[in-house]
């Protein structure tokens, strides 16, 4: 699956806002940031701001701030306000559908199983976890973390 630009551009001006709570973040500040289209970025705060995620300040000194706190929006919610089709195979859409092995294939139920499975994923994430600094180097790794990690890494060398 992948993501359209309007929605890699939208993940961008929520985190530039969410990474700098403390001030207004103009729409000339983010393109210059990313290297995007202002009128692109307009756009896509006009729609955030309709989904009640961000509020604009016009006029000097004016500019863009989230609503709601980082914490409490969720990378699901966003990646399925921006998307415009989430349908992986033809049999999702029962008005187009004209796929004629429709009523014996599994192939609907599996990728509609792995679009549950990466919906829950992207839920599971907020707007906080995306910006929060990453671990420094040479941090204590929780031990329920580490004694995961370390079958995997077995695995792993024995097969090189």
């Amino acid at each position: 699956m992948r993501l359209a630009e309007y929605t890699d551009y939208t993940l961008r001006v929520l985190m530039y806002c969410a990474a700098n709570t403390d001030r207004l973040i103009t729409i000339a500040e983010i393109a210059e940031a990313h290297g995007l289209s202002k009128n692109h970025l307009m756009k896509i705060v006009s729609d955030l701001a309709r989904q009640g995620l961000v509020e604009t300040t016009r006029g000097r000194g004016g500019g863009i701030r989230l609503i709601k706190p980082p914490s409490k929006i969720r990378i699901g919610d966003v990646v399925r306000a921006s998307e415009t089709d989430f349908r992986l195979v033809e049999c999702f859409d029962p008005d187009t559908n004209t796929c004629s092995i429709s009523a014996s294939c599994r192939t609907k139920g599996l990728f509609g199983r792995a679009l549950a499975a990466y919906f829950r994923e992207l839920d599971s994430a907020t707007l906080e976890d995306m910006v929060a600094p990453p671990p420094r180097r040479g941090a204590v790794i929780p031990i329920r973390a580490a004694r995961a990690a370390a079958p995997a890494a077995k695995s792993s060398r024995a097969r090189t």
